[in-house]
């Protein structure tokens, strides 16, 4: 780095990197749930010692909901990205169902689009839709250029009650999940012919929708619960999420960490998928329940995460409690969003 910060080798004693709380289930009672989510909160308080490499573990004797323990692995984001650090869980695990095999890897399936109908079509329709899709590209290449830059310099969503600003960058940050079905987000996909992410955008949007339709019931006491028809949303909302995919090598870092600063800041919410193992697995005999990735350290109050794990879909949210007080209530919305579209679409005949 330009402070003269750089990276060294050095001896690891693993024993500085894994914690083990002592904990007695007799005082959590049926609160695991709680109790995992309340330890993990306070870790975000708590920097990673840079004297030794940026990594630790904690290991939670303490049954929740989904599993019965949890185990907390904390890394630093200059570490790898989350493709990096799934490669690295999945390079460290086996099948439960065969011990002796590794996991099985998922494969990006291309879908088949308009292209390959024309091939057949004779020279002139494939070079049209050539041309077509080539202006196409360019034209939202430079509508997507100029919505960022429009964002960096003043474009800003609307002040909601999901929307942080910089004070969230310092806050600690509350954690919850939900696993739905993959085989319930795959139906809608296949019946809607779409993509798992546009399924996953379009069940965020829904919750979203809901979560802000019962913020912004101000005239009933019950949060909403008995107006649930009733848009109570104002009109012209702007709630955008970011997406963080490349950075040329050529910007410079403050540069590049002033960019995406103002990004966070301008913007709503940061959503963020993987893909995880198409089986269960084990870490040394241990069978895994789920998988559910989260970052803190950012300037927005609300995070999604989605992670796909043999038939399970985990959706992890991240959220500042001081602005989003009950992320509870958004897994909620998350899970009866996607119900919703199942029924309705079932309920069409499909």
């Amino acid at each position: 780095a330009e402070d003269g910060a750089r990276w060294i080798k050095t001896l690891v004693n693993v024993e500085d990197h894994v914690f083990v709380p002592d904990i007695d289930p007799d005082e959590i009672g049926d609160q695991g749930n709680k109790f995992v989510e309340d330890y993990i909160s306070r870790l975000t308080m708590l920097p990673l010692d840079r004297s030794r490499p940026l990594w630790d573990i904690h290991i939670l004797n303490v049954k929740t909901s989904d599993a019965e323990a949890a185990g907390l692995i904390r890394s630093h984001h200059s570490l790898g990205d989350g493709m990096s650090r799934m490669s690295l869980i999945l390079a460290c695990t086996h099948k439960s169902s065969d011990p002796e095999a590794l996991p099985t890897i998922p494969i990006l399936k291309r879908r088949e689009n308009v292209s390959h109908g024309l091939r057949n079509t004779g020279w002139f329709l494939s070079s049209m839709f050539a041309i077509y899709a080539t202006v196409r590209l360019i034209w939202n290449t430079i509508v997507d250029f100029l919505l960022l830059l429009a964002t960096v310099l003043f474009l800003k969503d609307t002040e909601t009650s999901l929307k942080g600003g910089a004070e969230a960058e310092s806050n600690a940050k509350r954690f919850s999940h939900r696993i739905v079905s993959l085989n319930d987000v795959s139906l809608i996909k296949d019946i809607m012919d779409m993509t798992i992410n546009d399924v996953l955008l379009g069940v965020t949007q829904a919750a979203l929708s809901r979560y802000l339709n019962v913020a912004h019931d101000k005239t009933n006491g019950n949060a909403g619960t008995s107006r649930p028809l009733l848009n109570n949303i104002p009109c012209n909302v702007r709630i955008r999420a970011g997406i963080l995919v490349n950075l040329r090598s050529e910007i410079g870092v403050q540069i590049r960490a002033a960019l995406f600063n103002r990004l966070l800041l301008s913007t709503t919410a940061f959503i963020s998928n993987v893909n995880g193992p198409t089986e269960e697995i084990s870490l040394h005999g241990h069978p895994i329940a789920y998988i559910a990735p989260s970052v803190y350290g950012h300037a927005q109050a609300l995070l999604i995460h989605f992670q796909s794990y043999a038939d399970k879909m985990v959706i992890s949210i991240a959220v500042d409690p001081t602005i989003i007080p009950d992320p509870h209530k958004l897994c909620d919305a998350m899970e009866e969003s996607l119900k919703s579209m199942k029924i309705a679409l079932l309920g069409k005949g499909y």
